[in-house]
């Protein structure tokens, strides 16, 4: 599980990516997964929810790097 500062870190890293006018909608999203990360409820099904979501919202020159560290992400997980 991925800790305050992880979470942190990830938030920051996604932000910094997605399309201008999006961090809002982007940071809803992550904050929602992060929320049931923290109570334990976070689930495969979420991944795959959240994976197409983020992608909409990435600028399409980040796309590829924000994979590789989403499959990171996911991998901690067990997924």
């Amino acid at each position: 599980m991925m800790d305050q500062q992880g979470q942190e870190k990830f938030l920051q890293f996604i932000l910094e990516r997605v399309q201008e006018g999006k961090e809002e909608e982007a940071r809803a999203i992550l904050l929602e997964n992060f929320k049931k990360q923290d109570e334990g409820t976070f689930s495969q099904q979420d991944i795959q929810e959240f994976v197409p979501k983020m992608l909409l919202l990435l600028k399409p020159e980040k796309l590829q790097e924000v994979q590789m560290i989403a499959q990171q992400f996911a991998g901690k997980f067990g997924y």
